[in-house]
């Protein structure tokens, strides 16, 4: 049994409270590999496989005639960038300190 692309697996089903309509809006991605092998006393290998990953991007907000697209941020995201420019700041703050010490 295998699962077809649509629209929606990207569009959720829309929901309303209020007079405000929401869409939640998703990203996909599909990844597939295969391997082989070689012939030995005991047979050949081969495997494969694939995936698929749904990300929440952000909504489609409808209200009072308008539409408008709003994106959801993840608070983890900020993580990678703040772990990749701690030792620059470290090193920055350190030499800062050296600085103010000679003034002394």
């Amino acid at each position: 049994m295998g699962i077809a692309a649509n629209a929606k697996h990207i569009y959720g089903e829309p929901v309303e409270r209020e007079g405000v309509t929401v869409v939640p809006v998703a990203k996909i991605g599909y990844g597939f590999c295969g391997g082989g092998g070689r012939k030995t006393e005991k047979g050949e290998g081969a495997g494969g496989g694939g995936g698929i990953k749904v990300i929440p991007i952000g909504y489609i907000e409808m209200k009072n005639g308008e539409t408008r697209f709003l994106p959801t941020r993840d608070p983890l995201a900020v993580v990678p960038a703040i772990l990749a420019a701690a030792p620059s700041l470290l090193l920055m703050a350190w030499k800062i300190t050296k600085l103010l010490k000679k003034k002394d």
